[in-house]
């Protein structure tokens, strides 16, 4: 499979966004279940909490952009300690698109990029 086809694959989507046919499989990453959002309104398909950021990283971020970059490098190394539940989320993208739920404010600094930086860089 091409790498663009393979990065058109995985989608990025706030919890406060509506469904789309085109979501494919609907994976929430947040570890906490997004606030004010129904679950049939939602349309989860699966719910991989454990590749959310640990409570102390997320808290010590507070989505502050000038922590960015140190946030990247830190939650993309507890991804990788969780080799298993990345596997689960490749072996989803490979049976077709996946969109990475997430329920930041923050479209452009959030664990979903980073997420989905890990995916595209090592598949």
């Amino acid at each position: 499979m091409s790498g663009k086809v393979f990065d058109e694959r995985v989608k990025l989507k706030r919890a406060y966004e509506s469904p789309a046919a085109d979501d494919g499989t609907r994976v929430l990453i947040d570890r906490l279940w997004p606030r004010g959002v129904k679950k049939t309104d939602a349309a989860i398909d699966c719910w991989i909490k454990e590749l959310a950021p640990s409570t102390e990283l997320r808290k010590w971020f507070g989505h502050d952009p000038a922590r960015w970059q140190e946030f990247r490098r830190r939650y993309a190394a507890e991804i990788h300690e969780r080799r298993d539940d990345l596997d689960r989320l490749r072996d989803l993208m490979r049976q077709g698109a996946v969109t990475l739920v997430y329920s930041a404010h923050d479209e452009t600094h959030n664990d979903a990029i980073v997420l989905r930086e890990v995916l595209l860089r090592h598949r």
